[in-house]
Parts: C-alpha cells; structure tokens; sequence
C-alpha cells in the first residue's frame, strides 16, 4: 500500500469532496474523475458520472504520468480534445494537484461528452434557420430603436454602469436627454425607453415631463 503524508491524505480528501460537488452541477454531462497519483497503477480514486465506462482502481492515463514523472509539467490543461474508448468526442481539462513541497500528487479531471451539445446544436441550428431569399420581409423593431438603446447604452457606460443600474435621477436626465435629441418623438420610443431601463413606461413619461 503506498503510503502517503497526512497533508497528502487530507488533500486527497477534500479534492474528493470538490469533485462531488462539481458532479452534482455539471451532472450529467460531465465526468469528473479524481486520480491518486501517488499510486499510478491504481490511479481511478473516485468516479462520477460515469460516462468513459472506467472504474476505481484503474491505472493512470499518459497525462497522469507525465505529471508523476515532471513535477513542472503543467498543472492546468483546460479544454483539450478527447475521445472515449467507443469513439464518442470529449473536451476534457485536467488540474494537477501538488502537495506543499511542489510534488503532484492528484489530478482533478473533467470530461464533457461533447456528442450530446452536438445534437443539440444540430437541432437549434435548424430551428433558428430562415430563408434568405424568402419573399416576404418584415421587422416588428421600429425604426431607429437601434439609436435609442446605442444612446442609453452609451450614457451607462459613461456612468460606468450599466442601464438597468442607473439611478433615477440618472434616468431622468437621460430620458430629458433623448427628449433633447428628438429620439422620444420616434415610434414607440417609450416602450423601448422602458424596456431597456427594465422600468415601467409610466416612469419614463414621468422622466420626460
């Protein structure tokens, strides 16, 4: 049995408990698997949402072992392609844990079977498809509301802020100066006013007397 520090122990335990948590979120596309590096030949220490068909006690992969073999290997490899053994596409990343005086002894992997969003994304894109060359073409968006938001977008970001944080005495010397600009005469401007300030288009006419 190999034996290990208790600073080893206990960091092997609580990577144990991150891997539950982040199992628990991320269920259940992603795999996450925890690997004692410390025992190469029996690496697999905890498994969860088992997606690869591995099981605990199985040996470490070429990554693991190169971390084993150069403790300057380096610790975070995020979003690399992967394969299952059944040929299944994965994006894995893989975090190397060291203990206090630098040496790996585990490795925290994640594994996104990436099939699943694939078919996903077959779907939606078919949803979301039109027909360019359609016959009919219409906008339900008014003219010029495009300069409305660009103008209270701009007047946010001078506040370093964003519109639907802006206080209401900051409102209203926005709507006083989309008023100014002749940008309230246009259709619907009020509704629009009021949706993108996430307020109600009483407010806004309140704003603009």
């Amino acid at each position: 049995m190999t034996n290990r520090t208790p600073e080893q122990r206990l960091l092997l335990e609580q990577i144990k408990q991150v891997a539950d948590g982040l199992a628990r979120t991320f269920a259940p596309f992603c795999e996450i698997v925890v690997h004692d590096l410390l025992d190469p030949s029996h690496a697999v220490l905890a498994i969860h949402n088992n997606l690869s068909g591995r099981e605990i006690g199985d040996p470490a992969t070429e990554l693991g072992l190169a971390r084993i073999l150069d403790p300057e290997f380096e610790q975070v490899i995020a979003n690399y392609p992967n394969n299952f053994a059944d040929g299944r596409q994965v994006k894995s990343t893989s975090v190397g844990i060291k203990d206090s005086e630098g040496k790996y002894i585990a490795a925290l992997c994640m594994n996104i079977d990436l099939t699943v969003f694939q078919g996903f994304q077959g779907m939606l894109n078919q949803f979301v498809a039109i027909e360019a060359d359609a016959p009919a073409k219409e906008s339900f968006d008014p003219a010029g509301s495009d300069a409305i938001r660009a103008r209270i977008d701009q007047f946010a970001a001078k506040l370093a802020t964003t519109p639907r944080a802006l206080k209401a005495s900051d409102r209203r010397a926005l709507v006083q100066e989309l008023k100014a600009a002749g940008l309230l005469d246009l259709r619907r401007s009020m509704e629009i006013v009021a949706g993108h300030l996430g307020v109600s288009r009483a407010s806004v006419y309140g704003y603009a007397k």
